[in-house]
């Protein structure tokens, strides 16, 4: 289709769901101004993407075609693929339920302009689109043929579930953005989700601990554990849990524990780090709820990725298989926590 024929619609006045802060350096930016003095330099850095958010629209075109604009000239890294880390993701509502429909895998340069997705049926519906992974938006357009109409459908003003953790959360090896696990559980529980996902640097310090509580979650997921230490484990768990149940005396806090790699069972003393660091934290969470902090739940890592092995390309982090896994495992833990929300 000719690209005269398009309207085009900035995403910020769509609407962008999944910004926890208003007050950012940059419109996509995950983390708030004030962060920069606050988190380590390499958070700072990787807060800088779009990762877990989208944008929500209705239309009854044919044709969806996207515009948008990259801060970084290289378009993929080696956890993350070009669709993935720089690229847009489209789901469809089907009668109350998200399905996939298509992804930019096609583009080569820092300011791409294609078509997502053509030869639609043309009926009238909700559509999902997520933002790029990794990569620094600078700024993005959907376009619609202007004979079809796109309408705005705000973000959701629901309580969020507020997603901190690693390269895993950041969406290390998922084959596109939506594939990420927080995107799945926020699909399947029909609620917002804020993703703060930092690539190899979710330590636990007590800044992001504050930073999380000044968000109204529904929940806090936290999943840092793949890249803390036992020693770290001890050093921050129980300070970093109890801060953030001072400033949110009733939300729920569910810690997902590190998991055996895909290839542990021939890797003994890999396999006893990962144990022993998961021992330590059910003993720190035990303590803490003898204690009276309550509304902690732990979700177990033996069965996080499956038994066959197959759910990892590099041992630790997930594909699409393992993102899956890891939803199914996690989302009835949360249909649990959120009764009544």
């Amino acid at each position: 289709m000719n690209s005269e024929h398009l309207i085009w619609h900035d995403a910020l006045d769509l609407g962008v769901e999944g910004k926890g802060w208003d007050d950012t350096v940059e419109p996509y930016d995950r983390l708030p101004r004030k962060a920069q003095s606050l988190v380590p330099k390499s958070v700072w850095v990787l807060s800088q993407s779009s990762t877990g958010m989208c944008v929500r629209f209705r239309t009854g075109a044919t044709a969806i075609h996207a515009r948008w604009s990259l801060l970084k000239k290289e378009l993929g890294e080696a956890n993350f693929n070009r669709c993935a880390d720089s690229g847009l993701d489209l789901y469809g509502d089907d009668n109350g339920t998200w399905r996939w429909i298509a992804a930019t895998c096609r583009f080569d340069s820092q300011t791409p302009q294609v078509p997502i997705v053509e030869g639609l049926d043309g009926v009238e519906r909700d559509y999902l689109l997520y933002l790029p992974l990794r990569n620094k938006l600078a700024s993005l357009e959907v376009g619609a043929p202007a004979d079809a109409g796109l309408k705005r459908v705000p973000p959701r003003t629901r309580r969020p579930l507020v997603v901190y953790g690693t390269s895993i959360v950041h969406g290390a090896y998922a084959s596109r953005c939506g594939m990420v696990y927080p995107s799945i559980l926020g699909r399947r529980l029909q609620r917002p989700v804020i993703n703060l996902g930092f690539s190899g640097s979710a330590r636990m310090e007590i800044e992001l601990a504050d930073l999380l509580a000044e968000l109204e979650a529904a929940a806090y997921i936290l999943d840092p554990f793949p890249n803390m230490t036992r020693e770290l484990v001890d050093e921050r768990l129980d300070p970093f849990v109890r801060r953030l149940r001072e400033c949110r005396p009733a939300t729920p806090i569910v810690l997902v524990e590190d998991f055996p790699r895909t290839n542990s069972w021939i890797l003994p003393e890999q396999e006893r780090s990962v144990r022993e660091k998961c021992r330590r934290c059910r003993e720190i969470l035990d303590k803490l709820g003898c204690e009276g902090i309550n509304g902690l739940h732990i979700i177990q890592g033996d069965r996080l990725l499956g038994d066959d092995n197959e759910a990892s390309i590099d041992g630790i982090h997930p594909g699409d298989l393992g993102f899956t896994r890891m939803a199914d495992i996690i989302e009835p833990v949360l249909n649990g926590v959120l009764v009544g929300q």
